[in-house]
Formats: structure tokens, C-alpha cells, sequence
């Protein structure tokens, strides 16, 4: 029998998340999760996080595959002038090269897993941004506050 290694996973909660809001005026924040930085890989793992009527700029990606997962709130996706309701539980993947924008348009804030797979500079982007944190509200969403309430 051969010696095996045991990885020990990295584990992260949302008190670890680094939040940053790319520019000033922008209506979301991105909590990373995972990144180049501390995952050792070329993915970026982060809650992305849009105020009410919030959107993220139209951008695209040359090389990389960007994953939305709705855990809260609802949005409109648009990729290359093609648009879809989107709302939690839903997931969406953009292609490389599709130009895309997620837009609120619930009335609370809207809450996305978004991974970009490889990084393509997405985390440096973020990084580069205005360092924030998460709020009451924010940690209701993602820490399961209230998980074990009764329905």
C-alpha cells in the first residue's frame, strides 16, 4: 500500500470575505471568497452583491467563463443583446467573449455566487477597488442567521 497525503480544504466564512467596491460610484460590492491570491488557482470566487436598481458595467471576458448563482433577489441578465429573468435558485454562464450586465430589478438587494474561471485579472480588478465591508443585512443573507428559525 502506498503513502497517501491528505490536503487539509481551506475554509472560509463570510467574516473572511474581503469586500471591495471597484470605483465609487458603482452599485455592487464583491466579497471574495476564493481567489489567485489565496486559493493558489486560477478561478475567482466571490458574493457579488447589487443594491436595489443596481447593475455591474457591460464587460466582457476574452478568456474566461463567468458563473452566476442567485441566492436572493431577483435581476434581468443581458449577454449580447439577449436578456433573461433571472431569481434565486436560477444560474447563468457566460460564455468567453459574450458581453454582459446583471441588473436588479428587485425591490432588495440582490445576492450572487459568481465564480470566473480562469481569473483573467478579475480579483486584481476587485482588489484594486475600494476596500468596504459587509453589513448587517449582508450577513443575514450569507452568514444563515436565521437558518433554524421556523418557517
Amino acid at each position: 500500500m502506498s503513502a497517501t497525503s491528505c490536503v487539509i480544504p481551506v475554509i472560509k466564512s463570510p467574516k473572511d470575505y474581503q469586500v471591495y467596491r471597484i470605483s465609487a460610484n458603482d452599485s455592487n460590492r464583491l466579497a471574495i471568497i476564493f481567489d489567485s491570491t489565496n486559493a493558489n488557482t486560477s478561478l475567482t470566487c466571490c458574493i457579488e452583491i447589487f443594491d436595489v436598481g443596481g447593475q455591474t458595467p457591460p464587460n466582457r471576458h476574452q478568456w474566461a467563463v463567468e458563473m452566476f448563482f442567485v441566492l436572493k433577489g431577483e435581476a434581468i441578465a443581458m449577454c449580447d443583446g439577449k436578456s433573461a429573468t433571472i431569481k434565486a435558485g436560477d444560474s447563468l454562464l457566460v460564455p468567453p467573449t459574450g458581453t454582459h450586465l446583471i441588473k436588479n430589478t428587485g425591490s432588495t438587494r440582490l445576492y450572487t455566487l459568481t465564480v470566473m474561471v480562469p481569473n483573467e485579472d478579475f480579483s486584481e480588478l476587485i482588489r484594486s477597488g475600494i476596500p468596504t465591508e459587509l453589513d448587517e443585512e449582508d450577513m443575514a443573507v450569507l452568514g444563515r442567521v436565521n437558518a433554524l428559525m421556523p418557517c
